[in-house]
């Protein structure tokens, strides 16, 4: 299995994203990478791996682009001058068919422009949703979209973001009915925006011929309860939503384990509780579901933070490859066709 792989998109530089690369090419001896920019200073990183990661260089793979999309570049910048660059070259090998999916931390405007331009959309779907799985209670997962590509978004399109979240969930996480809601302000149907109650009605009339559950208005932290598995939303919103989470998270992890190290009981308490602190934080760390999906492309592209270290990217690379297993696009797809 090939993948594409944008290694200029992050704040970190090629660093982090050549190290999480090589991470989940040595756990997967049948994967090839394919690292997009600039070749000096890709092959210099691979030099640099450490020896475990080293064994897999033969599989990173450099093809030599000099041009990157930087973070403060527009769409707009993106979609006239931006075809020779590391990002639009990684989404070119994908509809060529060369790789299967493509990886990047780059700037999120020109990576969905770019993106429906090379891979396109599915028919009567004009923009792709970003989509991540977060944590809730139960062991369960809720996804939340759309997650920064749609800023201010119409009705309709929410009807779109739900029925593409809603095939989400039943393609990865096998669940017949997803339990759809509207994230608003409450749950009073005289409350939120114009669009978001024009959407909660269309999704109440097509109730009958949807392949969900729509449950109507959830507030922010409903996403956590595990009683949904959709929460829809326009892309302010919900990137607002995901940074206050991972945010909230963090610092709650941190000052759990301050308050046992605080006195010496406290202390002793922290070494008997250390692999109970130690499940939480991994269970909870954000790096663990760093990578967010573009819904509606025909092709599968899997948006990185910007700001993530090896280990983020390595989760989003493992991201990918869930997606291509499932043949996310062919599946969305069908389920599309037939609502």
């Amino acid at each position: 299995m090939r993948l594409a792989i944008d290694v200029m998109g992050g704040d970190q530089g090629p660093r982090a994203i050549i190290e999480g690369s090589a991470r989940a090419a040595v756990e997967r001896p049948d994967l090839v990478l394919t690292l997009f920019g600039p070749i000096q200073q890709i092959n210099a990183e691979l030099s640099r791996l450490p020896q475990p990661l080293a064994a897999a260089t033969s599989r990173l793979v450099a093809a030599d682009v000099p041009e990157s999309v930087s973070q403060a570049a527009t769409a707009a910048w993106a979609m006239r001058r931006g075809g020779a660059t590391s990002m639009a070259c990684m989404l070119r090998s994908l509809s060529s068919g060369e790789a299967a999916a493509g990886v990047s931390a780059g700037n999120t405007g020109a990576l969905v422009a770019l993106a429906r331009r090379e891979l396109g959309m599915f028919p009567g779907i004009s923009r792709p949703a970003i989509s991540t799985a977060i944590p809730a209670r139960g062991g369960r997962r809720c996804y939340l979209l759309d997650l920064g590509a749609n800023v201010d978004s119409p009705a309709s399109r929410l009807l779109d973001f739900a029925m593409m979240g809603a095939a989400m969930a039943q393609c990865i996480d096998r669940i017949k009915r997803p339990r759809v809601a509207l994230l608003n302000v409450g749950s009073e149907a005289t409350k939120g925006s114009a669009n978001v109650r024009e959407a909660d009605r269309l999704l109440r009339e097509s109730a009958s011929d949807l392949s969900f559950d729509y449950l109507g208005y959830a507030e922010g932290g409903d996403i956590f309860q595990g009683e949904l598995d959709v929460v829809v939303c326009d892309g302010f919103v919900g990137n607002v939503t995901l940074k206050a989470s991972e945010g909230l998270t963090r610092m709650l992890v941190e000052r759990v384990q301050m308050a046992f190290e605080s006195r010496l009981s406290g202390r002793l308490a922290s070494i008997l509780a250390r692999p109970v602190l130690k499940r939480l934080k991994r269970e909870l760390d954000p790096v663990r579901y760093n990578g967010a999906s573009l819904l509606g492309l025909q092709g599968i592209v899997v948006k990185s933070h910007g700001s993530t270290q090896a280990d983020g990217f390595y989760y989003a690379i493992q991201r990918a490859l869930q997606e291509v297993e499932h043949d996310l696009p062919s599946r969305i797809a069908a389920r599309w066709s037939r609502q």
